[in-house]
């Protein structure tokens, strides 16, 4: 199993380490109600280094992205991120991405952990007539998301850049917590802003130190992978294995504004027009159970004749709201806001009505 350059750094902290793609990753440390609330409320700390990054450099750098992203990457000027998916040939996703414009012919892709090969196969495959340069970075660098609306506040020390001016979306390569150059991305998953910090991995412990010193006095604490994905599921954000995978359509995931058909060819550009076109047959819905219960994911979605019509692909019980939540695929004429479903939680079928993302409103 990998490890990332923190590992034993979570396991002084006593975090719970588990098998995650491939990688020993701390899944919590004081529990997911707690490590959740310190998001929504505070300042937490998670290391995803797991993740996956690839630098696509030089003049054909944009052509490549273009041609293998849903996106339209034209659109980014340098300090510009932008979330996208490469569609497969076939109509579904090989995996979901955030595009980073980091100077002029040079972008960095970064994927989920779980899919570096997958993805590196796939991106080359269409380079071969491209002939752009691709280095995969995903062995040397680490990233870190501190997450939350204290986020700015408690980072404003160990920078000399002004982190309250960084847009959503956009990022700075600047000084941060005394390492020169550190990308500085107002990015994250969890809907309570704050910021993504790739750095190399023998200065990501100075970096995690630093953090932590500086976040002291905001009640600042280390994130578990668990509460990451409540926090996510709690905005809606689709998570690639569970809500979006190579059989589901970027147009039925809800990633229309991602599936960008104006842009000149891209893979299977054709197959989402002409499904565009003649309509989508089923929608990923987002659900609140009516009464007690937790939905997860695999258990059936019912229709108010208790004939089953989908399957759960996400579900938790929502730290802040206090009710059982998810997200599933159901027929276009079961997708409505205010439907009525139900849901298969062991021997009992649970209501559950349709409503609108996010389910957490600040």
């Amino acid at each position: 199993m990998k490890t990332t350059a923190l590992s034993q750094t979570h396991q002084d902290l006593g975090a719970k380490m588990v098998s995650f793609a491939g990688y020993s990753m701390p899944v919590s440390y004081e529990g997911v109600n707690a490590e959740h609330e310190t998001v929504r409320q505070g300042v937490g700390v998670f290391d995803v280094s797991h993740m996956g990054e690839f630098l696509i450099e030089g003049p054909n750098a944009l052509n490549l992205i273009q041609k293998v992203t849903s996106n339209d990457a034209g659109k980014l000027s340098v300090g510009q991120a932008q979330y996208s998916c490469f569609p497969n040939e076939t109509g579904g996703i090989v995996d979901d991405l955030i595009v980073y414009r980091v100077k002029d012919e040079v972008y960095l892709l970064v994927v989920n952990a779980s899919n570096i090969d997958k993805d590196w196969n796939h991106i080359a495959k269409y380079n071969d007539s491209i002939g752009a340069a691709m280095i995969n970075i995903s062995e040397k660098y680490s990233l870190l998301a501190i997450q939350g609306p204290k986020a700015v506040e408690a980072m404003q020390s160990i920078t000399s850049i002004d982190l309250s001016g960084i847009k959503f979306y956009n990022f700075v390569v600047a000084d941060f917590a005394g390492i020169e150059h550190v990308i500085i991305s107002a990015t994250g998953y969890t809907g309570s802003g704050g910021f993504e910090i790739y750095c190399k991995n023998e200065e990501v412990k100075q970096v995690w130190d630093k953090v932590f010193e500086a976040g002291k006095d905001f009640g600042i604490k280390p994130i578990g992978l668990a509460a990451r994905d409540t926090l996510r599921l709690e905005m809606g954000y689709c998570l690639y294995g569970n809500d979006i995978t190579d059989e589901t359509s970027p147009l039925e995931a809800g990633l229309g504004w991602i599936t960008k058909l104006t842009k000149e060819d891209f893979v299977n550009k054709e197959g989402l027009a002409t499904q565009k076109e003649a309509g989508i047959n089923k929608k990923l819905i987002a659900f609140e159970l009516q009464e007690r219960g937790i939905p997860r994911q695999g258990y059936s979605i019912l229709n108010d004749q208790d004939a089953e019509i989908g399957v759960v692909t996400s579900g938790t019980m929502s730290p802040s709201m206090g009710k059982g939540i998810g997200l599933g695929y159901v027929p276009l004429e079961n997708a409505a806001l205010g439907s009525q479903l139900k849901i298969q939680i062991r021997k009992n079928s649970v209501a559950a009505t349709v409503v609108k993302l996010p389910f957490y409103k600040k």
